[in-house]
């Protein structure tokens, strides 16, 4: 099965107003080898709750495409999009700097750095 039917299955038990523990627990029965995990039945509830019934996986705005070439204009960009969905989100960190750090640059280098940036 197809994970298309599975959401079609979710939806199908939030519709008869049935929980996520309900759904997962007839899933594994009839499904025991593919069913969709716990996490994947909580975030497809979710979606149902606020009003979005499709069963369709939506593109993932924002991410790479396979093929692009990240260079500075595209991660300028991500950064944008990640400032103003911070300040969208969360509007008392809209005031606040946010600093992000490299996960693969040295600490001591990125402490120098952020304290001549923020200066």
């Amino acid at each position: 099965m197809d994970k298309k039917e599975f959401r079609v299955l979710m939806k199908y038990y939030f519709l008869k107003a049935k929980n996520t523990v309900e759904a997962r627990t007839w899933l594994d029965a009839e499904f025991p080898d593919t069913a969709p995990g716990q996490s994947t039945i909580k975030d497809w509830y979710a979606n149902f709750r606020r009003g979005e019934m499709s069963t369709e996986h939506g593109e993932r705005s924002g991410l790479k495409k396979e093929g692009t070439t990240i260079n500075s204009d595209y991660y300028i960009a991500l950064l944008d999009r990640l400032r103003d969905e911070i300040a969208e989100k969360q509007p008392h960190l809209k005031k606040n700097k946010v600093l992000l750090h490299q996960d693969n640059a040295p600490c001591e280098k990125s402490m120098n750095w952020a304290g001549d940036f923020c200066n």
